[in-house]
């Protein structure tokens, strides 16, 4: 199937930011350059032709951090909507975290869940194995086996690894297999009970609150492993001005760490949980204004290379639970990229580090073979109408939940068409 992408602003991270045409032939891309028609095989009638004058051509978006919810808890999330859904955000490519039901600790949940992408073909569906069985924190899984199976890193995402040597052990083995090691990090004794960043807010609304050095004591102690071991460390949803600031400070050193950023993250203060929504309860918590202003530089300097969701569905009657018995996390991947636009209209970011942080740098975190237009890559790409304005409307998600603080809120930045392997998989 040839497909020709005619007239629009391609933007490939470190290679191309012009107008430019697209060919795709055969699920790769072709060629990139001016007035391409003449190189469709067979002559322009025989491809399916793209308009995409004014809009901008891009790379698939890369999320480093889904929850897709299968096996075990598909009331909430299926492979099938949960990748439907990274589809109509513009991501072709999906890290899936392990903690479904059975854990992701094993070569067979690894090749059920791809075998279900498959048949899906929404998105690529790259698994994140577990670092321990079970993801008990105890005994390590069979990273190798995991390796062999698809996994492209290794987590204990929710369940933090609070043993210091286990996690040393992790990164040691992991090494031997150039897995990054990714840590969701909460010291759990500093957490424990809280439901909300500890503060002003959560001391009017009477909430037992999670300090931020529950973050700042893990992601130390984690940089330091990293730097004993020589590990790839990988800090997911990075929430504290701590964070950034030792995350900053460790790079300089030459720790191979990387971290990623989440659009709730940058967009939202824990103001956000006043009246007691459930809707704007995650964890890591929202924090303060301080901390989203160190996030926003963090991505500004490269400090934070990646912008991931950590799509994590609900089902509706979970979130109307009392607050501090209500499940933690958002759906994102609907609403991520015009979250990250909105930092190019602040000025945070150019038009291109923004699609770097969505597309090339991922890719590069996780080794992942995408987030690149160079001729004979795989066509992977989005299509953006960058000015159409649109409200959050979670009864429109694809995604099987709708648990989202967003809804309501004016937004810019629309996909107008994702393609896959070559694949139109959606179409506005």
């Amino acid at each position: 199937m040839t497909i020709l992408i005619q007239g629009g602003h391609v933007i490939d991270p470190g290679r191309l930011n012009d107008r430019a045409d697209v060919l795709i032939e055969n699920g790769k891309i072709a060629a990139v350059g001016k007035n391409l028609v003449a190189y469709a095989r067979g002559g322009a009638s025989s491809a399916t032709v793209i308009d995409a004058t004014g809009k901008l051509v891009l790379p698939g978006f890369i999320d480093l951090h889904v929850h897709l919810r299968e096996p075990g808890f598909e009331y909430k999330e299926t492979i099938q909507t949960g990748t439907a859904s990274a589809a109509a955000g513009g991501f072709t490519s999906v890290c899936c975290m392990p903690n479904t039901n059975p854990v992701n600790d094993n070569q067979s949940v690894t090749e059920f869940i791809l075998d279900q992408a498959r048949a899906a073909g929404n998105a690529h569906v790259f698994p994140v194995g577990a670092i321990t069985k079970g993801s008990e924190g105890k005994e390590l899984a069979e990273i190798g086996d995991l390796r062999r199976a698809g996994c492209v890193a290794i987590s204990d995402d929710g369940q933090p690894v609070m043993n210091s040597l286990v996690m040393r052990r992790a990164m040691e083995y992991a090494l031997a297999f150039d897995l990054p090691v990714i840590d969701h990090c909460e010291d759990l004794h500093l957490s424990e009970g809280g439901c909300m960043n500890e503060g002003l807010v959560s001391t009017q609304l009477g909430l037992q609150g999670i300090p931020s050095a529950a973050e700042d004591v893990m992601v130390a102690r984690n940089l330091s492993l990293a730097e004993l071991t020589g590990a790839r460390l990988h800090l997911a949803h990075v929430s504290t001005a701590g964070s950034v600031r030792m995350v900053r400070e460790a790079k300089a050193r030459g720790v191979r760490v990387t971290a990623e950023a989440c659009p709730h993250h940058f967009s939202l203060t824990e103001e956000s949980v006043r009246g007691f929504n459930t809707l704007a309860k995650m964890n890591p918590p929202l924090r303060t204004w301080q901390d989203v202003q160190a996030i926003k530089d963090g991505l500004r300097d490269g400090t934070i290379d990646v912008i991931a969701t950590d799509h994590a569905p609900h089902a509706a009657q979970e979130k109307q639970l009392e607050f501090a018995q209500a499940p933690n996390g958002i759906v994102g991947l609907e609403t991520a990229l015009p979250l990250t636009l909105a930092l190019v209209e602040e000025g945070v970011l150019s038009l291109e580090a923004a699609v770097a942080k969505l597309t090339s740098e991922p890719a590069k975190a996780f080794s992942l073979p995408k987030g690149s237009l160079a001729p004979g890559a795989d066509a992977d790409l989005v299509v953006v109408d960058a000015q159409a304005s649109w409200e959050v409307d979670p009864a429109r998600f694809r995604s099987k939940s709708k648990n989202t603080p967003f809804a309501g809120w004016k937004v810019k930045g629309r996909v107008t068409a994702t393609i896959v392997a070559g694949r139109v998989v959606y179409e506005v």
